[in-house]
């Protein structure tokens, strides 16, 4: 699936403080559809963040919809289909939003590029969701290709590929190249909408200055390997001080994750050295998959920069606490919070709390914890079993909120895998990260009140915990989930409500499914 014929779609280039307006046409034949704008925090117009069954009804095929909102600050930022598991088929892009005229940034460069890395599957999303919904289960596998702005690399001689479906001899099929002008300081900015994979980047021989994260600028930490999860956004600054003679290799490997696909690999291209002309040494092997020890010192070194801290508050309000778990619900396999497993309801949320249609989704508010004293969080749970549930987290106005991202261990005996949270609507402060079972009344005093870099998504490692500090202070009603695709799907998420009475009238674009098919008006 393409935007304008093209995947990755094209880059939206704006101005802190510009009126973005997409026109939006859904010409797939067969699907609906619905763009979410990753990391913009839509104040004011909270039914233009894109996400289906929480702020908007799908784009059913060959109607147009029109988002509109403001992008308030400076950063890098995503956007991508948010309808099905169409985000990994190929619906995403990036958008760079740059500071007013005759203000600049925090660090200096030459040139300004982006990249966004990707894992690919041959399966299309519908396929996957048949496998994920299905009695046996039928996970979706390690992808088949990891991608560098929408180029990856696949072996056509690999048994049970059709001989006329693989082409190695295309032109496009050529790698990802960057050309660099020797002397010269890059600010490459990267994010990441990979389905599954947690991702290691590097550029053999240069160092990295790591220098915004999710739109926040950090102080800054120089790295040989990014690590970058799901939903992630990163800008670091590379010098090109290397023997001017060659090319140099990009590459993007899997961790996190026992696999078996190839790395991704794009070419750092010296000026005049020709774009496609292959470094002379063998692609950088990255780390190993299962070291996590750098991978929580990476999420441990982001700090705001000084000069651009936002102080969080120093108390919170409320405290919930949310257990990552693999479950069994009927027979199904599924990802729950708190032993419930998160299902999308038939008319979106801010239409039914606006509408007071609360007949539309259950009323029970979902658990606020788990039993923290008994559950053993490296084991398989005694029992698997979960409930299903569209409850929300109504939050009180304004009001100061922590959550506890607690991981756990699957239904495979020593297994606890890496998930990265995104957070709608909002930035929050990340307080801490640990290993083991968070302990609520001696753990919150380690916290990072001083500089805490503020996020939009963040990962939980294995075994592991991640703290995380927002202010309810945006009407709407804003989706929280794991961002990998097929988890996501599984149940993943939860919803959290706020100032709803606040959001003024609704458009009734957004309107036409569940109860409010009869407001609809194109």
């Amino acid at each position: 699936m393409t935007i304008n014929g093209r995947s990755p779609g094209p880059t939206i280039n704006a101005q802190q403080g510009d009126t973005i307006i997409v026109e939006l046409k859904n010409s797939l034949l067969l699907e609906n559809v619905a763009i979410h704008w990753h990391g913009i925090r839509q104040h004011g117009t909270p039914w233009s963040d894109g996400t289906e069954g929480v702020t908007q009804c799908p784009i059913l095929p060959g109607d147009t919809f029109t988002y509109k909102f403001i992008v308030d600050r400076p950063g890098t930022y995503l956007y991508h289909a948010h309808y099905g598991m169409q985000r990994e088929a190929g619906l995403y892009g990036m958008i760079k939003v740059s500071l007013p005229a005759g203000e600049s940034e925090p660090f200096s460069y030459d040139y300004d590029r982006s990249i966004i890395l990707n894992d690919w599957y041959h399966k299309s999303a519908y396929e996957q969701m048949t496998g994920l919904n299905s009695i046996p289960f039928g996970w979706v596998g390690e992808p088949q290709s990891i991608l560098i702005q929408g180029r990856g690399k696949f072996n056509c001689s690999t048994p049970g590929i059709e001989a006329d479906l693989c082409n190695a001899t295309n032109p496009e099929c050529s790698p990802f190249s960057l050309t660099v002008v020797p002397g010269k300081t890059y600010r490459l900015r990267i994010g990441s909408l990979t389905g599954l994979s947690a991702l290691s980047f590097e550029i053999e021989g240069h160092n990295m200055t790591v220098v915004e994260a999710d739109g926040n600028n950090v102080e800054p930490f120089v790295v040989q390997n990014l690590f970058i999860y799901s939903g992630e956004t990163y800008s670091v600054l590379i010098k090109a001080d290397q023997d001017p003679s060659r090319n140099y290799w990009a590459s993007a490997h899997i961790v996190s994750r026992n696999s078996n696909t190839t790395n991704g690999l794009g070419i750092i291209n010296y000026y005049p050295n020709h774009p496609r002309r292959n470094p002379p040494t063998s692609p950088p092997v990255g780390p190993r998959w299962n070291d996590t020890a750098p991978r929580i010192a990476q999420s441990q070194a982001i700090k705001a920069l000084k000069g651009y801290i936002h102080t969080p508050p120093q108390t919170t309000d409320r405290v919930i606490v949310m257990l990552n778990t693999q479950n069994r619900i009927d027979g199904h396999v599924r990802w729950s919070v708190n032993n419930v497993s998160f299902g999308l309801p038939e008319t979106p949320y801010l239409i039914a709390l606006k509408q007071n249609f609360l007949h539309a989704f259950e009323q029970t508010p979902p658990p606020e914890g788990y039993d923290a004293a008994n559950y053993d969080i490296y084991s398989v749970a005694k029992n698997v079993n979960a409930t299903t549930s569209n409850s929300i987290y109504r939050l009180k106005f304004n009001s100061t909120v922590d959550v506890i991202l607690q991981n756990a261990n699957t239904m495979t005996v020593n297994n606890s895998e890496t998930h990265p949270w995104h957070l709608h609507g909002h930035d929050f402060w990340v307080l801490g990260y640990g290993t083991g079972k968070f302990n609520i009344s001696t753990d919150p005093k380690k916290y990072n009140l001083v500089n805490p870099i503020m996020k939009n998504t963040v990962p939980v490692h294995p075994y592991g915990w991640t703290a995380l500090r927002f202010r309810a202070d945006n009407p709407g009603v804003w989706l929280f989930h794991c961002h990998i695709e097929s988890h996501f799907f599984m149940g993943m998420g939860v919803v959290f409500e706020e100032g709803v009475e606040k959001v003024g009238r609704l458009p009734t674009s957004i309107m036409g499914c569940g109860e409010t098919k009869r407001f609809y008006k194109p």
